[in-house]
């Protein structure tokens, strides 16, 4: 916690104003099939469903249209709004979709809200500035026998050094000087897709073409990966062993293949939690 400021965090709720620009019925779908597959069924009728960290709001508003009643809660206030947005365009007046405040690592106002068949949180925990306690808040929202659906990113060692390092400058530098790390970040994540385009004749179509699997934005997310502070990582191992003590099984799994990026786990909640005598992996 004492590695960042609060002036060093990044606006992520910035980010997904803008993405809310692009968001139509395509990308609604692509994160309806994320949620699908992941928690491998067709449906969320009947089921509660806590996106931790919302976002952008669009993984809660594919669980609602899946049939789940969902509760969406963020620490960014524009990304509460950005989610307040998404509702008032698909499902205003809805009882079964509230919105909130609030932050992972407030175990009070966690405490609040109970228990849900589904807690969601992709891509959130690890730029919270605590990892562990933010997993080990959100694993007691489980209800018994329901899903735990986190991606985390990839620890790789000394190229996370560096590219928690990059984003640490992109914070501390104005504005407008922020292209000095965004340009070649850029040409460091994507020349190898440039000059295969290039070499095919046709030039930039893999960023034409880009949803990520997830119906997201290439230019937001290559913004919000650049940009993304507080930043941490941790090991597919480690994941599955520090939620493995708190009665957890692991149901889906889908890594990145050691490379950049999330490791995404689904974990079911077995009720069968083991005493835990160590401190948690970073802490």
């Amino acid at each position: 916690m004492g590695e960042w400021t609060a002036g060093e965090r990044f606006a992520f709720g910035e980010n997904w104003a803008r993405f809310l620009q692009t968001v139509d019925e395509p990308r609604i779908a692509a994160a309806e099939k994320s949620l699908r597959e992941g928690l491998e069924c067709a449906t969320l009728g009947g089921r509660s469903f806590l996106d931790v960290g919302s976002g952008s709001g669009i993984f809660s508003l594919a669980a609602r249209r899946l049939g789940a009643r969902v509760h969406s809660f963020d620490y960014d206030s524009h990304s509460v709004g950005c989610t307040r947005e998404l509702k008032r365009r698909y499902f205003p007046n809805d009882t079964d979709w509230t919105i909130e405040e609030g932050s992972a690592l407030d175990t009070d106002y966690l405490r609040s809200l109970g228990r849900f068949d589904i807690v969601y949180s992709w891509g959130v925990l690890h730029h919270t500035g605590d990892l562990w306690k933010a997993l080990d808040n959100v694993c007691p929202l489980v209800s018994p026998g329901g899903s735990l659906f986190i991606a985390i990113y990839n620890d790789q060692g000394t190229r996370s050094v560096r590219w928690k390092k990059v984003k640490r400058l992109y914070n501390r530098l104005p504005r407008g000087f922020r292209f000095l790390v965004v340009a070649p970040s850029f040409l460091v994540l994507n020349y190898h897709h440039l000059i295969k385009d290039c070499l095919r004749l046709r030039p930039f179509e893999t960023i034409r073409n880009y949803g990520g699997g997830r119906g997201m934005s290439f230019w937001r997310d290559l913004i919000d990966w650049v940009g993304g502070y507080p930043f941490e990582v941790a090991t597919p191992k480690q994941i599955f062993d520090f939620c493995k003590v708190r009665g957890f099984s692991l149901s889906w799994l889908s890594t990145c293949g050691g490379s950049l990026g999330c490791n995404e786990f689904v974990f079911l909640n077995t009720g069968s939690s083991q005493p835990i005598a160590e401190a948690a992996p970073g802490g």
